[in-house]
C-alpha cells in the first residue's frame, strides 16, 4: 500500500540498485518503478510466456502481474531478490489465467507425470501429422545441410556417403578410393565438427528464444503506467 500519491525524483533511477528502485516505488516513485519493469521486462516477459504459450497473453498477464506487485511492493522483504519476486506474482497471475480459462494446471513443483509418459514421447509423439512439426523439422533440415556445407572438403564428402547416403565404411572406403582406417576417422572427425558447430547454434538460439525488443518492452510499460495515472486521477471510495 502506498502512503503518499507518487512523487517525480530528480535522481536517475537508472543508476539505483533494485533494492533502492523498491523503496523508492513504495514510496510513490513511478519513475522508479518504471526503471524495475524495464529491467525485468524480459525475464519476466519469458517466464509467463513459458506458461501461457501465446504472446498477447503473457502481455496481458505482464500487465496486471506489475500493476499486482506496485499495489504490493510495500511488502516487498529487503532480504530477498526483487526479480525473485516479480517471478513468483507473474507465475501465479499466469496460473491463475490457466485455472480461470479451465486449463489443467499441473504444479510446477510437481514429481515426474504418474502416467509414465515421458517428456520425450510428449516431444516426440506423431511427428509427421502435426504441420508445426514438420516445418519444423524442414527448419532442422536446412540447418544441418549448411552446417554440413561448411564442412571441410576431406571430411564432407565422408560425412555424405556416410550418414546421409548410409553406406558403409567398406562402401565408403572403395568410392573415395580411401584406406577403411581413413574413412572412419574422418567420420568420427565430421560427426564431431557437425556436433560443436550445431551446439553452438543451439546455445546461440536459446539465448534469443521469445526476445523482448524495445517496441514490446515499451507497450507494456506505458500500459502499466497509463493504468497507474488513471487509478490516481479516480476519486478515493
Amino acid at each position: 500500500m502506498h502512503n503518499a500519491a507518487p512523487q517525480p525524483t530528480t535522481a536517475d533511477p537508472g543508476n539505483a540498485s533494485d533494492l533502492e528502485l523498491a523503496r523508492r516505488a513504495a514510496g510513490g516513485d513511478t519513475p522508479a518503478f518504471e526503471c524495475i519493469m524495464r529491467r525485468h521486462n524480459q525475464l519476466l516477459f519469458r517466464t509467463a510466456r513459458s506458461i501461457l504459450k501465446t504472446d498477447e497473453e503473457t502481455e496481458d498477464a505482464l500487465q496486471d502481474a506489475y500493476l499486482s506487485a506496485w499495489r504490493a511492493i510495500g511488502s516487498f522483504r529487503e532480504d530477498a531478490r526483487l526479480s525473485t519476486w516479480l517471478a513468483r506474482i507473474v507465475i501465479n497471475e499466469s496460473l491463475g489465467r490457466l485455472r480461470r480459462r479451465g486449463a489443467q494446471v499441473i504444479p510446477l513443483d510437481t514429481a515426474i507425470d504418474s502416467s509414465g509418459e515421458s517428456a520425450e514421447s510428449s516431444v516426440a509423439d506423431d511427428p509427421d501429422r502435426q504441420p508445426e512439426r514438420l516445418a519444423m523439422r524442414e527448419e532442422i533440415r536446412q540447418l544441418m545441410e549448411r552446417r554440413i556445407d561448411r564442412l571441410p572438403d576431406m571430411y564432407r564428402t565422408v560425412f555424405m556417403l556416410r550418414a546421409v547416403q548410409e553406406m558403409s565404411v567398406a562402401e565408403t572406403a572403395i568410392a573415395l578410393e580411401l584406406p577403411e582406417a581413413t574413412v572412419r576417422t574422418r567420420f568420427f572427425r565430421a560427426r564431431s565438427l557437425l556436433r560443436e558447430g550445431l551446439s553452438r547454434d543451439f546455445d546461440l538460439a536459446v539465448g534469443d528464444a521469445f526476445s523482448f525488443d524495445g517496441a514490446r518492452c515499451d507497450r507494456i510499460v506505458a500500459r502499466v503506467l497509463a493504468t497507474l495515472s488513471a487509478e490516481r486521477g479516480s476519486p478515493r471510495p
